[in-house]
Parts: structure tokens; sequence; C-alpha cells
């Protein structure tokens, strides 16, 4: 079945499957609910919370000290690494099963933060190995909730 599909795709779109696979990347907090569209989540449970809330907030995204901050952890790089390797391996198998679009999601408490990093630099080394890829912060705009 996957032959006939690539010949048919070759023969009458002109181009292999591979060129057309869209990558989601997307960043979401936990405290929101883990979106349900998701075919691959990761946690990003390291490192420990930034306290830079008011910066977020006006931002929608975490400046450039909080990235700093997250980097900073030879934790964050090794998981970044493990996690493009990984998907660099898995991406050619889903491509063969035939998917046109792979969703892909990164979790942390808010939403705010590590996940919106670690989101971006994963879409930035997916772009590098060649693939079609979109990010969204799907929680990086909701406020906290006070208590």
């Amino acid at each position: 079945m996957h032959e006939l599909r690539d010949f048919i795709r070759e023969k009458f779109v002109g181009q292999r499957e591979e060129s057309k696979i869209l990558i989601y990347v997307t960043s979401f907090g936990y405290r929101h609910g883990v979106p349900p569209d998701s075919d691959l989540v990761f946690d990003v449970p390291l490192p420990a919370q930034p306290q830079l809330h008011s910066q977020v907030q006006k931002t929608h995204r975490p400046p450039p000290s909080v990235a700093r901050y997250i980097r900073s952890f030879p934790q964050t790089i090794e998981f970044i690494d493990r996690i493009s390797a990984l998907l660099v391996y898995l991406l050619p198998h889903y491509i063969r099963e035939g998917k046109s679009y792979l969703t892909i999601a990164f979790g942390c408490t808010g939403g705010h933060h590590r996940s919106v990093m670690i989101a971006d630099q994963i879409r930035e080394n997916l772009a590098g190995a060649g693939y079609r890829v979109k990010v969204t912060h799907r929680d990086s705009t909701k406020r906290y909730k006070v208590a």
C-alpha cells in the first residue's frame, strides 16, 4: 500500500512524501490540560520554574534572560539534543506510515517559560534537519491564577 501511494505521488504530484509532512510543535501548560490533538507529548520538568511572570505576560514569550537561565542547565541542553535526535529518527518512520502531519507537544506547569523555549528550539532543530515545522504556544497568553 505504501509503495503504491509513493508511486502515485511521484507520477501525479511530482514529489516524494518526505517533503510533504508538516510538523506542528506546540507548548502548553499542564494546569490548562494536555492538547488533545497531540501525537507525542513531552514533559519539560527541568530546570526549576523561573519566577519572572510579569515579563512573560507582557511579551507572551520568555525574555532572553529567562531563556538563558533555562539553557544554563546542562540537563536542558541534553534534553533538547536527545529529543531532537529521537524525532529525527522517528520522522522517516511516520512518513513511511503515511502521516501527512505530526503534532508534538511540550508541557510545563504554566506553559509560559520552559515549554515555550524548548518548543522554539525543537522547531529550529527540525527545520534545520529539512522538515517543515510550525510552532504555536497555546498557553503563553493565559494569565496566571492568583491564589
